[in-house]
């Protein structure tokens, strides 16, 4: 994109916002009037466009329906008190996709196209920014192989795109996990450090398995020994136990979650101890029947803080303490809801108002 390009638009006839019951807001179900898209091809990023939501023409033998170039992010914006719109930590979206990207022999993602798209359609689409403090505005960037080839290499052209969801809550409860001890998400080499689509659907068919026993989510574990835990299938995973929050460092096989990296730096900047190291899934299992494990809780775009009640290991339910006592995780929650939409001092200059 040079400087020169703009962004072409073409607005809905008529919108459909005032058919949304705000009040009822299914996660990831209702989508609002426009969407952003740009195309690659001959080595540049072109055709800058907002345009109706609604469905993409691609032929059947797309490179990203076959070998599954296909990555994305997500990210969300908020009403603020005083009516603006806040986007949370973009930059750090940006910057993952672009790390996504090289993995994925995609091509690099300007600053200006993923910045200048995003802000173009939140301004159309400003008033689908939910006012509820439990509601936001879930963003969905993504990118994907476009070559009309049935060939294994990587694509020449790409397609680009921005939709937006009003959203509630993710969780409506706290949430039950199985740590995994047999399948695997990622491993030293893999792509488990991109967002890339392939990693989420190796990980349905053992989530299916958890979720029919009553879990919500797997905790997934190391690829070789099965015995150190890494991330959640929605989100990183954090254990307070004593005084020392513990979470596994974000290496090549986990992903570096922007809502991780800011409850850390929270915990850092409050003086509570922190270890980003391997955790042994014995080492959780012991905590817990010692009375020392305190919390444990994921963090994540969709749920921010999702509080764990209960682990299963190794065919044993381990029932932790009461989401009601949890000083840690409740605190990160208020305070990360509470920057987000202006109600305290933003001192580490995450937040980008529209």
């Amino acid at each position: 994109m040079t400087e020169t390009q703009t962004i072409a638009i073409q607005k809905v006839s008529k919108s459909r916002l005032p058919d949304v019951d705000f009040d009822h807001i299914p996660f990831g179900r209702i989508f609002t009037d426009h969407m952003f898209v740009a195309d690659y091809a001959d080595g540049q990023w072109k055709n800058l466009r907002i345009q109706p939501y609604g469905p993409l023409a691609l032929t059947p033998s797309i490179s990203a329906l076959h070998y599954g170039q296909s990555i994305f992010e997500g990210m969300k914006a908020y009403r603020m008190e005083d009516g603006s719109i806040n986007l949370f930590r973009p930059f750090d979206n940006l910057k993952r996709i672009q790390t996504s990207a090289e993995r994925m022999c995609m091509p690099f993602l300007p600053e200006e196209v993923f910045m200048e798209g995003l802000k173009a359609l939140l301004h159309i689409d400003q008033a689908w920014v939910p006012e509820k403090e439990t509601d936001s505005l879930y963003i969905r960037p993504f990118m994907f192989a476009t070559d009309d080839y049935v060939g294994i290499r990587p694509s020449d052209t790409y397609s680009f795109v921005i939709f937006c969801c009003p959203v509630g809550a993710y969780y409506s409860e706290p949430v039950k996990v199985k740590v995994e001890t047999y399948y695997s998400r990622s491993m030293e080499g893999g792509t488990g450090f991109a967002k890339a689509a392939g990693n989420y659907a190796a990980a349905l068919y053992p989530a299916k398995q958890a979720q029919a026993k009553g879990y919500h989510q797997l905790v997934w574990t190391d690829s070789k020994t099965h015995q150190f835990i890494e991330e959640s299938g929605t989100m990183n995973v954090m254990f307070v136990v004593g005084d020392t929050l513990i979470t596994a460092p974000a290496d090549e096989k986990i992903l570096k979650g922007v809502t991780r990296d800011s409850v850390l730096t929270l915990a850092r900047d409050w003086g509570l101890n922190v270890e980003e190291r391997p955790v042994r899934v014995s080492e959780i299992a012991e905590a817990q029947k010692k009375g020392t494990l305190k919390e444990a809780f994921g963090t994540g775009t969709a749920a921010t803080i999702a509080h764990i009640v209960l682990m299963n290991i190794e065919g044993e339910d381990y029932h932790l303490p009461s989401v009601e006592g949890r000083v840690w995780s409740n605190r990160f929650l208020k305070t990360l809801d509470d920057i987000k939409r202006g109600k305290m001092i933003d001192k580490f200059a995450w937040n980008f108002i529209l």
